[in-house]
């Protein structure tokens, strides 16, 4: 049987990290900045993990 494909769009947007946790960045940082506060979009630069109830689907995008 061939190989999987991993979901490529999947691919540019987690990053695993080194205890096997997925990380991504968060949403709503791409445009309409201006009505957002700083503060806002200070916390929006950080990445964070994704929870682990999604965990399982999104390494199985992966192919991890």
């Amino acid at each position: 049987m061939p190989k999987m494909k991993s979901n490529s769009g999947a691919k540019k947007r987690f990053k695993l990290t080194g205890s096997g946790r997925l990380r991504r960045k968060k949403a709503y940082h791409s445009h309409i900045l201006t009505k957002k506060s700083p503060k806002r979009k200070r916390h929006l630069r950080e990445s964070t993990l994704v929870d682990a109830k999604d965990e399982k689907r999104m390494k199985r995008l992966l192919g991890i």
